[in-house]
């Protein structure tokens, strides 16, 4: 049995970071929020009332303390046995640099949100640093939440604590380790093969980019009152999400796995009533999906994140595996049309993983 937890490290002020601090203090872990200094003005409010309001449908709303609030790194993972990262994908390199020169060998850092090989681009960047440490690293393929934060009221509304998120260990050696300790914390983990296995599972390239291609005019036009779940998931841009669900299942096949489609990871998850009915309707009509706004804007995470970390290097996992992904790339093209951006030229590729060359097996071989 891995060491008992009983201080977990929340790296992040974003919806989850947040979401995370006050929900693990109330299950009685002490919990430190630790945001970057250029955005930690971002947390005064609630630095200042020491803590966030609770609101989950559960009970009556309770206001939850929170141990430490800070930017100081080292005083943030003081005697944590879980250093938990819950940032975009585009934020892991920047908390790469202040993380890896003070996290000891022993401290597990946990990778809680949307799978972008965030374990494999840390222990790059840090051998871009010269640091040499034998890093205990996991990742899961979501995020452990529905959840909205809104750190200037210091509330949270956590609309769901998900019911199954599959783990990566990396090395994968550790995770056994690792899925014991996460699994202290949060109920419903489930072993991954490797890391590819969680990053083909993140659903978020699957569902977010087609669909708010197809409305970016919407979009536009609304200036902030679109709702994705609710109005642009229609009879004809599920055919879109399908699509690429498709080649997704296709490359995760290459790769030894069997990916859960889009209607299984929800309802397994927790955010959708069942595995049976119309997926349409059940993204029109869930109790958690309909309660999310956005994307706001054309320049959303929705469009760049999930196009940039997951449909590009996802492009990339189906050459290598001899995969064909016409719906990938057209969304990739067409998303760097409409954005003005060269996706394949800013996105994750297996090149800039170091992968770079390498056939499938070897590629499998090595995480």
């Amino acid at each position: 049995m891995s060491k008992r937890v009983t201080k977990v490290a929340i790296l992040g002020g974003g919806n989850g970071g947040i979401s995370a601090a006050v929900d693990l203090k109330e299950k009685g872990f002490s919990t430190s929020l630790y945001e970057l200094p250029a955005y930690f003005s971002n947390l005064a409010a609630i630095k200042e009332k020491g803590g966030a309001l609770l609101h989950d449908g559960k009970k009556e709303d309770r206001f939850v303390p929170i141990d430490l609030v800070t930017d100081d790194i080292q005083e943030a993972i003081k005697d944590a046995q879980i250093i938990m990262v819950v940032v975009p994908g585009f934020a892991v390199e920047a908390f790469t640099e202040v993380l890896a020169p003070v996290v000891d060998e022993d401290q597990l850092i946990f990778f809680n949100g949307a799978a972008a090989v965030s374990c494999v681009r840390f222990a790059n960047k840090a051998k871009e640093m010269g640091i040499k440490k034998n890093f205990k690293m996991s990742e899961v393929n979501s995020l452990t939440y529905g959840t909205r934060a809104f750190p200037t009221e210091a509330r949270v509304e956590i609309s769901l604590r998900v019911h199954k998120l599959f783990l990566a260990g990396y090395p994968k050696e550790v995770t056994g380790e690792a899925l014991e300790l996460v699994s202290q914390i949060y109920d419903g983990m489930v072993e991954a093969k490797n890391i590819w296995h969680t990053t083909l599972e993140n659903g978020n390239p699957v569902v977010h980019p087609g669909p708010c291609l197809m409305n970016a005019g919407r979009i536009d036009y609304s200036k902030g009152e679109f709702w994705l779940y609710r109005e642009g998931i229609t009879e004809h841009t599920i055919n879109i999400l399908h699509a690429i669900e498709s080649e997704q299942m296709a490359i995760g096949a290459a790769f030894g796995f069997e990916i859960e489609d889009a209607t299984q990871c929800r309802a397994r998850r927790g955010y959708l009533a069942n595995e049976v009915d119309d997926l349409q309707y059940q993204f029109n009509t869930s109790e958690v999906f309909t309660q999310i706004k956005g994307p706001t804007s054309c320049t959303a995470r929705y469009f760049t994140e999930d196009i940039s970390t997951g449909l590009v290097l996802w492009s990339d996992l189906g050459k290598v595996a001899n995969v064909p992904t016409p719906n990938i790339d057209a969304v990739i093209t067409l998303g760097g049309s409409l954005l003005q951006m060269d996706f394949r030229k800013i996105g994750l590729t297996l090149e800039k993983l170091g992968f770079g060359g390498k056939s499938l097996e070897q590629i499998i071989a090595e995480v």
